[in-house]
């Protein structure tokens, strides 16, 4: 049932990592989100998704610390919502299932996810927030043929979390109202973005 008393549980790209054979249950840095991976694990079970790992020990991970580039290929995050042990563990998982090649990423200060410094809105299109997105990270991308929206507006990347979109399908997106310069580089790439009044939540960060 609801919990009143958990109001980050929305936020489930941070709480389930989904996988081409299930969902890996992450296990949260912030001491007040501790607890919330039981529900999701029941919710997850309610519906019929294989439940292939959860984090554990003295492993920390998030959801929104990894994204898959193809079948073969993710970003891998590490920072203060992803620990070496916690990369470690859904890193094991995933090379059991064919995943070969591993792009790190130190998420660095300042910065929870991976989702809001780069995301995808496409399939072979991504966005980052260039000052912030490594060389290392960017060249990869580059070699398997994406093109590059480079999004330079701190204050929407900062503030109001222009490039923490949702992608619905390729080339749609969900994002927060209030991007208007972010938007109009989706645009101009061909992307249709879809805005939703985010500035309750945006009060939470």
């Amino acid at each position: 049932g609801y919990r009143i008393d958990r109001p980050n549980a929305l936020f489930m790209r941070d709480q389930v990592l989904m996988t081409p054979q299930g969902a890996i249950i992450c296990r949260p840095a912030m001491e007040a989100r501790r607890g919330e991976e039981r529900y999701a694990a029941e919710a997850l079970s309610t519906i019929g998704v294989p439940i292939i790992k959860t984090i554990n020990g003295n492993g920390i991970f998030e959801g929104a610390c990894l994204m898959w580039v193809d079948r073969k290929t993710v970003i891998l995050g590490t920072g203060c919502r992803a620990n070496a042990e916690g990369a470690s563990q859904v890193e094991r998982e995933l090379r059991d299932m064919g995943v070969t090649d591993f792009i790190r990423f130190q998420i660095p200060y300042g910065h929870a996810h991976l989702d809001g410094l780069m995301n995808f809105p496409d399939l072979k299109t991504v966005m980052v927030f260039p000052w912030q997105v490594p060389y290392e990270v960017c060249k990869p991308l580059l070699d398997r043929g994406f093109n590059i929206l480079e999004n330079p507006h701190v204050e929407e990347v900062k503030h109001t979390f222009g490039i923490n979109f949702v992608t619905l399908s390729p080339g749609v997106v969900v994002m927060p109202k209030g991007n208007p310069l972010t938007k109009n580089i989706l645009e101009k790439a061909g992307v249709q973005c879809i805005e939703v009044d985010l500035s309750e939540i945006l009060k939470g960060w």
